[in-house]
């Protein structure tokens, strides 16, 4: 993701998320994050390749160990196509990458689709925030996911 992705990233968050959208700033903000040798954060969109349309993004942020997936949004009309999955795997190995050893996210309770999605990627549930998304006051659900390739071995490597 950059500068130029934030318009359209804006009105799919807008589309996707009326009550809890972000804001421009707080995008902004999580892209002056993600450039440079001090990085803590991977976002990236995906575009729709007939029409060059914006259909997707997803961020990460990364620190100390532990990944958390900020965002993460599919065009309605892409729905079932994989582009969840897609993008998911493309922040799984950002956190390699930061070399996290676990990732962390909350999904509303009520987002069975998301959850199936993470479940497949080996996320287990771990607890709940109660009112954590608002307006609405929905629980979110924590997940966990231990990331392959972090652990040490018998050597302490």
């Amino acid at each position: 993701m950059r500068w130029w992705d934030i318009e359209p990233v804006l009105a799919l968050e807008a589309e996707l998320f009326p009550e809890a959208a972000w804001s421009e700033g707080m995008f902004w903000s999580e892209l002056a994050h993600a450039r440079g040798p001090a990085a803590t954060r991977h976002y990236v969109v995906a575009e729709d390749p007939a029409g060059g349309r914006l259909v997707g993004y997803a961020g990460l942020a990364a620190a100390g160990g532990l990944g958390d997936v900020q965002t993460i949004a599919v065009a309605r009309d892409q729905w079932g196509t994989g582009l969840g999955a897609r993008l998911l795997t493309d922040l799984l190995q950002a956190a390699t990458a930061f070399e996290c050893e676990e990732v962390l996210l909350e999904v509303r309770v009520d987002n069975t689709r998301a959850q199936k999605l993470y479940e497949r990627f080996g996320f287990e549930p771990i607890g709940f925030r109660r009112g954590y998304y608002q307006p609405g006051n929905v629980d979110a659900l924590v997940m966990r996911h231990t990331v392959q390739g972090t652990e040490t071995d018998s050597d302490g490597c």
